[in-house]
């Protein structure tokens, strides 16, 4: 049971959870989550961490399989620029390893923007706050419990 899924319980947020045995030798771990489980990779969201020019940490939620526009997040967030941020930041701050952080249940609740794509669709699959852990739920359950604000977040 993960900070995640205890804060999805609490809620009583219809989820559910799906997991696969992760391979340390894999880097990429949407992309494994998507071939371990079988699922669609637009349907597949990986959480990322950025900092903005001001200091800020944000929440980006992006497709595993699309490239997050720094740019179009700096602007959804009013800020004139975002860089990644630092891993070991990034996990200080959520209380998750890299590849395994998950926009819910954070340690430090932070700004969160989901990419538009994620509105088409009738749900989405996040990392449940472990490696081979992914939450199934509505996109708009998602959003409305990080109060998230959606954005074009991808760059083509």
């Amino acid at each position: 049971m993960t900070p995640a899924i205890r804060l999805l319980e609490r809620n009583a947020i219809p989820h559910e959870v799906l997991q696969y045995t992760h391979d340390p030798k894999v880097a990429a771990y949407g992309e494994e989550a998507v071939t371990a489980l079988g699922l669609a990779p637009d349907s597949v969201f990986k959480t990322l961490l950025a900092q903005l020019d001001d200091g800020r940490l944000v929440v980006a939620l992006v497709p595993v399989m699309a490239t997050l526009d720094l740019k179009g997040l700096a602007k959804a967030a009013g800020a004139r620029k975002a860089r990644m941020a630092d891993p070991t930041l990034a996990e200080r701050t959520t209380g998750y390893v890299v590849g395994g952080i998950s926009p819910l249940g954070q340690r430090k609740r932070l700004p969160t923007f989901v990419d538009d794509s994620a509105r088409a669709l009738s749900s989405l699959h996040v990392s449940g706050g472990r490696r081979g852990l992914e939450i199934c739920l509505t996109p708009t359950a998602l959003i409305a419990l990080l109060e998230a604000t959606t954005a074009p977040l991808t760059r083509a």
